[in-house]
């Protein structure tokens, strides 16, 4: 039986010709950045968001560490909704990375309004972290991936001038959400400081994730990043993967987000399913009803041949990738409805 794995979109692999892209690729010593396939990415990658530089890294949570580092000093804090990446799959990274402190806002699927971040920032006494940075996430891992359009971050990022707070998005996700609302990356750079993106997930990359700002932002976080330990050597054939993916694989992440759209709706009507989070992209959500435990679902879909990830009490998560193919997806569809039985 081949496996279907829905665990996460981080599991896909190089497509051959993505291989090929990363075979023939020119390499040289990223360190001291005199690899041009790692050049000519960063260079690709800064103009595709207006944006004067960008730096290449092994993963989209250093991406968003050097970020917080580069957007704040010790004794300041970041505003975030609760189910934020960067709060809750980061290890704390904020403290230990920055000496920062971190207030949560209880959102919306992991969307926060710019009236919830206005009434969250500090009056500055002595006594209190100051407020210095928002970290937006689109789409949202732990809200179902839910996204801000422009809409909603224009006035978030014009209360950000005013109060003189940075704006980072993590959009490790952005792409899926892009494709969804058509919106560029060209207006997405106007609107915030910094922004890091993932080309390991939908886009197929094996890894690399890119952190994109000004010349000045950028200098600091190749800094940062030495010390985290990500200064990579010969980055290059990682580089001309997600050339190649950013190239190649944008536009196709629809039928991704179609599929997980499509399982939602065959899961909402299940009676095993208690609640499903809206479906934005290619993220899944759903909750247990409480005859049946976590460990119990996850057993029975092993059994048929499908992997998915517990998400938290008594929750399940699907993701659809580029490595699911249509005969796999109408598997699923005929699978899900008979698991109760």
């Amino acid at each position: 039986m081949q496996l279907i794995d829905l665990i996460s979109d981080t599991v896909t692999k190089p497509t051959p010709e993505m291989l090929k892209a990363m075979m023939t690729a020119e390499v040289g010593d990223d360190v001291f950045g005199e690899d041009p396939t790692v050049n000519r990415l960063e260079t690709m990658v800064a103009e595709m968001f207006g944006k004067e530089a960008a730096i290449f890294c092994p993963s989209g949570t250093m991406t968003n560490q050097i970020a917080i580092k580069v957007n704040t000093q010790p004794l300041d804090e970041l505003i975030c909704d609760v189910d934020s990446h960067v709060y809750q799959s980061e290890t704390g990274g904020y403290a230990f990375h920055s000496g920062v402190a971190v207030n949560l806002i209880q959102g919306k699927n992991g969307k926060i309004t710019v009236q919830q971040i206005e009434s969250a920032i500090k009056p500055g006494f002595d006594w209190q972290p100051t407020s210095r940075l928002v970290v937006l996430e689109n789409s949202c891992n732990k809200g179902g991936g839910s996204y801000y359009t422009l809409d909603e971050i224009i006035p978030i990022s014009k209360l950000c001038k005013e109060r003189r707070l940075r704006l980072h998005l993590d959009g490790a996700r952005l792409f899926n959400v892009l494709v969804e609302t058509n919106e560029s990356t060209q207006d997405y750079g106007k609107y915030f400081d910094t922004i890091s993106i993932c080309i390991s997930k939908g886009l197929g990359a094996p890894a690399g994730s890119l952190l994109i700002g000004s010349k000045e932002d950028i200098r600091m976080a190749r800094r940062y990043r030495k010390v985290m330990g990500g200064g990579m050597r010969q980055a290059g054939y990682l580089a001309a993967a997600c050339i190649y993916a950013l190239q190649n694989h944008v536009q196709r992440l629809k039928t991704d987000n179609d599929r997980a759209r499509a399982i939602g709706q065959v899961l909402n009507n299940l009676p095993y399913v208690k609640n499903l989070k809206p479906v934005y992209t290619n993220i899944v959500i759903f909750e247990l009803t409480d005859n049946i435990t976590t460990d119990q679902y996850l057993n029975k879909l092993s059994e048929k041949g499908i992997r998915a990830s517990a998400f938290g009490h008594q929750t399940i998560r699907l993701v659809t990738h580029y490595d699911i193919s249509e005969e796999m997806m109408e598997y699923v569809m005929q699978t899900l409805p008979v698991l109760h039985t």
